[in-house]
């Protein structure tokens, strides 16, 4: 009778929904794949995690991992749950930290990469805040993607192919690379007054090469001046564009430079735009996107109305038409 009662029970736990609190435990074991770091990360005893996951375990009627001696590891079926869980976990904590946000200080969350970061965004944005003292601003400087539909980001910056963006994206400005130095690196060095002189100096690389990139090395630039076999001076790599902006800067050689993010250095006379006439165009932008639970909010579209004014002033500066 006992058996037939428990069997039952056990199919009614099977049926119903399960705890959301022991899928929390879930996703903190699988990331540490240890019981007693998620402990620490969650603030529990390590028993009592232990004692979540064997409920879960109860719950879904399988095990969700295999006990070892010193770790633990996902069955399929914890695999199968985390899949699921994960996401709808950040989904919730980015939902509570937008809760939280709106109902305190007015602030904008901004997803963009380093490099567009340092050099062209935080620059400007003293200007932003002494028109608006009253928003607080937070940058996520990454070059991985965040989905603004689940994080916590308000607004995104991208560099990307218009046909990969979302059509509600805005395009910022367009861009073209082209061939910069510091003034006092050309006073003290042979003249520069045709591509092939480029053979006297450092050339400034970017060390990676990303797929469906490589207009953006100098081999692609000197290709098309029909010097494919110059050999500079010498050759320094970067792994980032404000990285070889700031060699650049320093004198250490010759930048093929992103004119929408050294377009302040080239004003200011930081850096010289040399061989006049010899810009290339990419195939890339730099594109704005709001985040779906963003829209609306006076913030966010205050923030929107200024980026939109500071890149039509680029395009300006750059020559591009608007």
């Amino acid at each position: 009778m006992s058996n037939a009662l428990n069997a039952r029970t056990h199919a009614r736990l099977r049926t119903r929904p399960i705890g959301v609190g022991y899928l929390r435990a879930l996703e903190a074991v699988a990331r540490h794949l240890n019981f007693r770091a998620a402990a620490e990360e969650l603030a529990l005893t390590q028993s009592a995690v232990s004692r979540q996951i064997q409920a879960l375990e109860d719950e879904v009627g399988q095990p969700l991992f295999l006990r070892k001696t010193r770790s633990v590891e996902l069955t399929h079926a914890g695999r199968q749950l985390l899949q699921a869980a994960a996401p709808a976990l950040e989904q919730i904590d980015s939902a509570v930290r937008l809760v939280r946000r709106t109902a305190g200080r007015k602030s904008v969350a901004i997803s963009t990469s380093a490099s567009f970061a340092s050099m062209w965004l935080l620059p400007r944005l003293e200007a932003f805040q002494a028109e608006h003292p009253n928003i607080d601003i937070r940058i996520d400087a990454t070059d991985a993607i965040v989905d603004l539909g689940t994080s916590d980001m308000d607004i995104a910056i991208r560099y990307s192919r218009p046909d990969a963006m979302d059509s509600a994206a805005v395009q910022l400005f367009g861009e073209q690379l082209a061939p910069v130095a510091s003034p006092w690196l050309l006073a003290s060095s042979p003249p520069l007054a045709q591509p092939s002189d480029l053979a006297g100096f450092a050339l400034l690389e970017v060390a990676h090469r990303m797929h469906n990139m490589e207009f953006m090395t100098w081999q692609h630039w000197l290709d098309g001046k029909q010097l494919a076999r110059l050999e500079p001076k010498r050759w320094m790599y970067f792994n980032y564009a404000h990285q070889i902006a700031q060699a650049a800067l320093t004198g250490q050689g010759v930048a093929l430079a992103r004119m929408p993010l050294v377009a302040d250095s080239l004003a200011r006379g930081d850096l010289v735009e040399v061989l006049p006439g010899s810009r290339v165009n990419t195939p890339c932008a730099y594109w704005l996107l709001v985040g779906p639970r963003s829209q609306g909010r006076a913030e966010v579209q205050a923030f929107c109305d200024w980026l939109l004014a500071q890149a039509a002033i680029t395009r300006s500066a750059i020559g591009e038409m608007a």
